[in-house]
Parts: C-alpha cells; sequence; structure tokens
C-alpha cells in the first residue's frame, strides 16, 4: 500500500489538536492536511486520490455534522471520523447513521484513531474503484445502439431469443445478430456476467 498517495484531512478549531494529530498521523507514512474550520476545508481544492476526514463535531460556525450533511447533498462523499470532546450517544448515532466511519470521544487511544483511518482510506479506495467499473460499463452501453438497447432489456429479463424477437417483431436471426454483438460491445462471454453488469448500473 502506497501511503503517500492517501490524504488524510483533520478538521479541529484547537490548533494544538491539529499539530498532535498532524503528527501522529504522518508518523504512519500518511500525507496530512489540516484546517481550522469547516469553511476552510471546503474552500480548499481537494487533491485527487484516495482520502478521508478526521473532523470534530463542534467548531464556531458551520459544525462537523453540517459539513458531513454538505458532503451528502453535493454527492462527493468522503469517508469521515469524528472526533469530540463533547459528544453524546445521539449524536454519535446520527452521525453514524449518515455514513460516518467511526465516532471517537476524546481522550481517544491513538491505535483506534489509525484504525479508523485504515478503515476509511480503504473504504474510498473501494468506492472509487466501484465507481471507475460502473463509468466503464456505462461507456460500453453508450456504444450500443437503439435497437441493441432494447435487445439488452429483455434479454436481462430472461427472454430467449425466440421471445425477444416476437416482442420485437423481428426475425429471431436479426435478435441473435443484435445478441453477438451486444455481448462484443460490453465485452462479456457470458449472460450471467451481462446480467450483473446491468444490475450494477440500474442500482444507481
Amino acid at each position: 500500500m502506497n501511503t503517500a498517495t492517501e490524504t488524510v484531512f483533520v478538521v479541529d478549531d484547537d490548533l494544538s489538536v491539529r499539530e498532535a494529530l498532524s503528527s501522529l498521523i504522518r508518523s504512519v507514512g500518511f500525507h496530512v492536511q489540516t484546517f481550522s474550520s469547516a469553511v476552510e476545508f471546503l474552500q480548499q481544492p481537494r487533491p485527487a486520490g484516495v482520502s478521508c476526514l478526521v473532523l470534530d463535531v463542534r467548531m464556531p460556525g458551520l459544525s462537523g455534522l453540517d459539513l458531513q450533511g454538505e458532503f451528502a447533498k453535493s454527492g462527493d462523499p468522503i469517508p469521515i471520523i469524528f472526533i469530540t470532546g463533547h459528544g453524546d450517544i445521539p449524536m454519535a448515532v446520527r452521525a453514524i447513521k449518515a455514513g460516518a466511519v467511526e465516532f471517537l470521544a476524546k481522550p481517544f487511544r491513538d491505535d483506534d484513531l489509525l484504525e479508523a483511518i485504515r478503515h476509511a482510506l480503504e473504504r474510498d479506495r473501494a468506492g472509487r474503484s466501484e465507481a471507475a467499473e460502473l463509468d466503464e460499463i456505462r461507456r460500453k452501453y453508450a456504444t450500443l445502439t437503439g435497437r441493441e438497447r432494447e435487445v439488452i432489456a429483455l434479454m436481462v429479463k430472461g427472454m430467449l431469443n425466440k421471445q425477444a424477437a416476437a416482442e420485437l417483431g423481428v426475425a429471431e436471426i436479426t435478435v441473435k445478430v443484435h445478441r453477438h454483438n451486444i455481448m462484443q460491445k460490453m465485452k462479456v462471454r457470458s449472460l450471467p456476467d451481462l446480467v450483473r453488469m446491468m444490475e450494477k448500473v440500474n442500482a444507481r
């Protein structure tokens, strides 16, 4: 794992906390960027690549939970680890339900934070891989003709060539040709593979 390409953002209004966390996280090889407020973090362009956010819950102005909500609305998710000296159970439940990786009450063990960071980065890595795979499927699907899209819809429903031909009002040999072209364009070898591929697209 190349930790140098993975960034941990730390947002906390307490300078001493930012410095302590930055030192700890750098000690295990991760790149760190610190911010004194949620607004400051939002104003800074995020670098491409795997990342996560260590975020104080209560800060002047935009709170940590508010920032989490902003990411949810923008559709630009980042795994979040909340830290707080004033946490309560309802607050933790709200954060976790909204997708937070962890909710740590100060003082917490260094190992607990580092483990949460590793988990958060792994989640981001997996999410980016899944998004890239989905983009590739959509790119392939965009190469299909209108008729091929009609045929693929019937294929994934489990229709036989003869049934699809009757549904579309074309000859069975025509469906076979379309089916062959679909398999080539989508770069799949079997119908189950094609069905799984289309399920990923339709799930989004």
